[in-house]
């Protein structure tokens, strides 16, 4: 992809990008966090079959996620063409310890226009998300 300017966006760029999505995801700064997401951000939850449209919705599903959950980022993977980004995190919610893996995709700007999580088992989502999310 390329910017305005017609620069290539790197895959060193791509990681920051990740990098702030997550930080600022676990300390729920949510006006840094939608700073990472371009307006037609896509979020998919294959296993629960699940799809979000759009930046408000997004940022509201994640302010309402129910429990005190945190994440550590183990690994970010990015293509040099600055496409694409993939992390391994674990998820700490309690006692409880989870590994995911999540795939992004980026507009010409450098924001976060797709994101696909893969969590370690399949699941009914949690009631009272309905009128954020479409189910597939």
């Amino acid at each position: 992809m390329t910017e305005t300017t017609g620069r290539t966006i790197g895959a060193r760029a791509l990681r920051t990008a990740v990098e702030a999505y997550w930080a600022t995801a676990d300390t729920r700064d949510w006006d840094a966090f939608a700073a990472t997401l371009a307006d037609d951000v896509v979020y998919e939850l294959p296993q629960t079959r699940e799809r979000i449209h759009g930046k408000e919705r997004y940022l509201r599903f994640n302010q309402e996620y129910p429990g005190d959950w945190h994440v550590r980022i183990e690994r970010i993977v990015a293509d040099a063409e600055g496409r694409q980004a993939a992390a391994r995190t674990e998820v700490t919610v309690g006692p409880e310890q989870l590994h995911a893996i999540h795939f992004f995709t980026f507009d010409e700007q450098g924001l976060i226009n797709g994101v696909t999580d893969f969590w370690p088992e399949s699941y009914e989502p949690p009631a009272g998300r309905e009128h954020l999310v479409e189910r597939y």
